[in-house]
């Protein structure tokens, strides 16, 4: 087990054998071998190894396996395979850490992740996309109101929202089922930490989308399409979209559209977008301000300050929850937080900034 979760986190960090070997001290042919179970590392060695994968040596002991089944990635072409296998080992690490949690309580403190009751098997258009998105709002008790917090709130569902640490510009989101070496399975929603919140929570819309529409879509419906729909009307409703813009437009102000995406954390190209499908504005007056929005350079970096990146809380709750409950030691705590001890004695009692930080 060992030898493999060694393999794991240095191809997870992106190291050749060299430069693992060459950051613990070791040569290539040792790291080869500590991957293959021929040699053991010493306790001395293990601490280099996850600290030159930037990970805890917790990880090297954990008793559940993931794995990832059909992930579907929202990439780029180039995001080739090395990468995503780099990236699915990430999320699977991530993942571990969930299920261990979510194992320490008698019954699982979340429901399991499933479409609400009523859903239509068919969906035929876009356009009846919206009465849909509607219909999953209504079954979630959610209103037509902004969604405050979406990465709580699909947790709350039994979505693992996983926010994962991931520099390459090229990932965008990912969908996948985790199956445990027991059998468990769980639903999971990969966004990158790299992205402002506004970007962030529309991925995270739209892979709610692909798992929400699977198999109800009609064949000419393009799958991508739909799902960016179902993001946009699950973000910014039509009865919001009229009530606030109003129900005919010739034109939009920036100032406006700035508000709205500070309200809703659905961006000014979003609310662009739902106007004209909601009605609002019509093709010409769409066009004519896409074209202005992106002479304005504002395509790539929008005006104005970002939206708050999403940060799960779920999970930090229900550490503290089963430490409570005597389910976890706090060695188990704060390893499953991925803080040393010290600082997790001083966040327990409130005795550190980052106890605030993480609110």
């Amino acid at each position: 087990m060992i030898a493999d979760r060694i393999r794991q986190a240095r191809l997870a960090a992106g190291l050749t054998l060299a430069a693992l070997g060459e950051r613990v001290g070791v040569s290539h042919t040792a790291i080869q071998k500590y991957e293959k179970g021929l040699l053991t590392p010493s306790s001395a060695q293990l601490l280099k190894i996850a600290r030159a994968c930037g990970i805890r040596t917790e990880y090297f002991f954990r008793t559940h396996t993931v794995e990832l089944l059909q992930p579907e990635f929202r990439k780029l072409s180039s995001f080739g395979k090395r990468a995503q296998d780099a990236l699915k080992r990430k999320v699977v690490a991530e993942v571990e850490k969930h299920v261990a949690l979510l194992g320490a309580f008698p019954e699982s403190p979340l429901p399991a992740f499933a479409p609400p009751q009523g859903l239509p098997e068919r969906v035929e258009s876009l356009d009846a996309i919206e009465a849909f998105s509607d219909q999953v709002r209504n079954a979630w008790q959610l209103g037509m109101n902004p969604i405050a917090d979406l990465t709580d709130t699909l947790e709350a569902f039994g979505l693992l929202v996983i926010v994962i640490d991931e520099n390459n510009p090229k990932f965008s989101g990912l969908t996948a089922t985790a199956r445990t070496d027991d059998g468990r399975e769980y639903s999971v929603a990969v966004v990158s930490k790299l992205w402002p919140g506004d970007r962030q929570r529309f991925t995270l819309a739209h892979e709610l989308g692909h798992l929400l529409l699977a198999g109800r879509l009609a064949d000419d419906l393009d799958e991508e399409k739909a799902c960016d729909r179902f993001a946009g009307a699950f973000l910014a409703p039509r009865v919001a979209v009229i009530h606030l813009l109003g129900q005919r437009r010739h034109a939009l102000e920036w100032q406006e559209l700035y508000v709205l995406k500070h309200e809703f954390g659905l961006s000014m190209s979003g609310w662009l977008a739902r106007a004209k499908q909601c009605g609002v504005i019509d093709d010409a007056a769409y066009l004519s301000m896409i074209k202005r929005f992106s002479a304005k350079g504002w395509r790539k970096n929008e005006p104005g300050d970002p939206v708050p990146q999403e940060h799960p809380r779920l999970f930090d709750q229900l550490v503290y929850r089963a430490l409570a409950e005597h389910y976890i030691s706090e060695s188990k705590a704060a390893e499953l937080l991925g803080i040393p001890m010290m600082r997790f004695y001083k966040e327990r009692q409130l005795e550190s900034s980052d106890a605030f930080a993480h609110q």
